[in-house]
């Protein structure tokens, strides 16, 4: 079992505008069945953490259902709404705990931080993230928020091209795959 950072970002290193907006993503031309593609990246995937700006995301542009089936934490201090049926536990625990939490409720599956990049990085920090995956798409943006926000080592371990995506896989360096297993 893994714990993997996927993501889509802008060729100068920005996974969403100042304005926390993807337009420019949704815009881009991706084979969904290609190589790298979220459909096969998400079939490997027990459990999902994500920030409340990203979940908020989520929340309004599939018009308030929730997109996922796996169990999911998003990580905040305010009380969010959670939408009916929906496996979402909104926490403030530590990242250790929460990741915990997730390798116990993901069955052996693969765990994904979903974004933004500063819980990438908490997760990172605490030793709990072995590998970053990031479609780069053919445009810039000038600022907004970053892949990642602070420095992390990785060894590229496979690279792709679906359509207009660079894609990259990334080992953190001095990681073992499966190695966040408590």
């Amino acid at each position: 079992m893994a714990t993997h950072y996927f993501t889509a970002s802008s060729l100068d290193g920005y996974i969403a505008t100042t304005e926390h907006s993807l337009d420019w993503l949704l815009t881009q031309d991706i084979d969904m069945e290609g190589p790298m593609a979220y459909p096969a990246f998400e079939k490997s995937i027990g459990a999902l953490v994500m920030g409340s700006s990203t979940y908020e995301w989520v929340m309004r542009h599939e018009e308030g259902r929730w997109a996922y089936e796996q169990p999911t934490w998003v990580l905040s201090h305010r009380e969010l709404a959670v939408p009916t049926g929906a496996d979402v536990r909104v926490t403030s625990a530590a990242i250790p705990d929460v990741h915990a939490a997730m390798h116990e409720a993901a069955e052996g599956k693969d765990l994904w931080v979903v974004g933004g990049g500063d819980v990438a990085a908490q997760f990172a920090d605490a030793g709990l993230l072995d590998e970053v995956w990031v479609q780069y798409a053919p445009v810039t943006l000038g600022g907004g928020a970053p892949l990642l926000p602070r420095r992390l080592d990785l060894d590229l371990i496979e690279v792709a091209r679906n359509r207009s995506f660079l894609c990259g896989r990334y080992r953190v360096a001095g990681r073992s795959a499966g190695s966040t297993a408590p």
